[in-house]
């Protein structure tokens, strides 16, 4: 009995000391202790940017939805045949990355990060959680980051608390109140971050246009009147510029490896019904030569007839957007001119609603590379071009989903919102020719946090892809 003591003491005490001994060997050598404002800042704009211009939440999904890429195999996603896994990156990476080191930052003491450190990371945070409730709608907000199961809030409760946020980001952001590294989108210029944050309040103000105009009405207002002013010109827009592998669009390493997509056939169609000289931006001629135009794929269809299209007979996505460099473009001079555009079309704010409209265009063609002042004043006075005054809503929706080209949840959201262009779901989609209204929750909310799961399902709609979203819902 003494001996078999004796063994049960010694076991216990290599169990301790083994998980002393892997408790020294978990530890990363790498990681500091006391993470620096600097480095999550950087890598907060390198997370964001890779999950926004990324497969899951981008090209496999939204850029499917607004039909601007298609599938020539491994259809599942253009057919909208998809699980409650499908998007769960956007969910984990905006909650456990994104959101939870903007608030490391802003818990840091002021001497560890300045005011203008906080009012970006406000700014990033406040993106963030403005994409989690365009995709799904109801999220965890006010609670996020705070509690192991947080509630979730209303859509309109989110964009509500967003705009709260921002004006508070606004006043956080001087460029006396210190200076600012690791920033790579704007260099630490807090003037543009100040643009940045008065176009997502207008951004914002626009979602919430047809739910509640007042609000919308004054958001507007008091951000295009703000000192600061709203993104101005195309060297303001808020990107991130990737450089060489292993740091690289993440397009272009899809493309490395995979060769499953293909421009749209839709988008295609457009641009050439309306001669518009962004095609050979948008798109690459297929690779057999003897097709010599571009030829987009079909939307929708079953693995068989998308293969039967031709991998080397159509089109693949430009080269602009598919190169280690290629910028990921987050809120655009273009988008923040058709906002303004529409912002006059609804008397929120003064301005020539179809002049802006034209700027809109131009600032896309010149993101472009487009800058012939003839090709441009020929795109703009086509009848099938001119805005309508009666309908902005067609006019401003059909041309802003060409700017957005590649931003897949901003156009999702838009299109959605808008209703502009009329997009019909491809012949083999499983969603009785509906097309998605949002994404699935991730299947770990039901599991992890189920009361609130199911209070959030209870009140919003049933959790499925054609659930109507708040802002959407007409």
């Amino acid at each position: 009995m003494l001996k078999r003591i004796s063994y049960i003491t010694l076991f216990a005490l290599s169990l301790i000391s083994c998980n002393d001994s892997l408790d020294e060997i978990n530890k990363n050598p790498n990681a500091t202790a006391k993470p620096l404002a600097p480095y999550l800042l950087t890598g907060s704009l390198k997370q964001g940017a890779d999950l926004y211009w990324g497969s899951d939440s981008n090209f496999n999904s939204s850029l499917l939805f607004v039909q601007h890429w298609a599938k020539v195999q491994y259809t599942e996603p253009d057919r909208y045949d998809v699980s409650n896994t499908s998007f769960a990156p956007l969910w984990n990476t905006g909650y456990a990355t994104l959101i939870t080191d903007l608030n490391t930052i802003l818990n840091f003491p002021d001497q560890q990060a300045n005011s203008n450190y906080k009012g970006i990371a406000l700014t990033l945070r406040s993106w963030t959680f403005l994409l989690l409730t365009d995709a799904f709608g109801s999220i965890p907000y006010k609670e996020a980051g705070q509690k192991v199961t947080p509630a979730y809030n209303t859509q309109k409760e989110v964009y509500t608390g967003l705009l709260e946020d921002l004006k508070q980001a606004q006043s956080l952001l001087n460029p006396a109140n210190g200076t600012v590294t690791g920033d790579l989108s704007y260099k630490g210029d807090i003037s543009k971050w100040k643009k940045l944050v008065n176009s997502l309040r207008l951004r914002i103000a626009l979602r919430i246009s047809d739910k509640e105009p007042a609000l919308a009405k004054q958001t507007a207002i008091e951000a295009t009147t703000d000192p600061a002013g709203v993104i101005s010109n195309n060297n303001e827009a808020f990107k991130f510029v990737y450089t060489s592998s292993p740091q690289q669009n993440p397009a272009s390493a899809w493309f490395e490896t995979r060769d499953d997509f293909r421009i749209s056939k839709i988008l295609v169609d457009k641009l050439n019904e309306l001669a518009d000289p962004r095609l050979p931006v948008y798109a690459q001629l297929p690779s057999d030569a003897t097709v010599n135009k571009y030829v987009g794929a079909a939307n929708g269809l079953s693995n068989s007839d998308a293969n039967s299209q031709g991998f080397a007979k159509t089109s693949k996505p430009g080269t602009y957007f598919l190169t280690s460099t290629s910028p990921a473009v987050i809120a655009s001079y273009s988008e923040t001119l058709f906002n303004l555009s529409e912002a006059a079309a609804r008397g929120y704010i003064s301005g020539d609603a179809e002049q802006l409209y034209k700027s809109a265009i131009t600032a896309s063609f010149n993101q472009f590379g487009i800058t012939d002042a003839t090709t441009i004043a020929n795109y703009l006075n086509q009848s099938t071009v001119k805005y309508d005054a009666t309908n902005y809503a067609k006019s401003i929706g059909t041309q802003k989903w060409i700017a957005f080209f590649g931003q897949g949840l901003d156009a999702f959201a838009e299109w959605r919102r808008l209703d502009y262009p009329v997009l019909k779901a491809g012949p083999s989609t499983v969603l009785n020719g509906q097309i998605p209204s949002r994404f699935f929750y991730p299947g770990t909310e039901q599991s992890l946090n189920g009361n609130s799961y199911q209070a959030a399902v209870a009140a919003q709609g049933k959790d499925l892809l054609t659930t109507k979203l708040w802002f959407d819902a007409k």
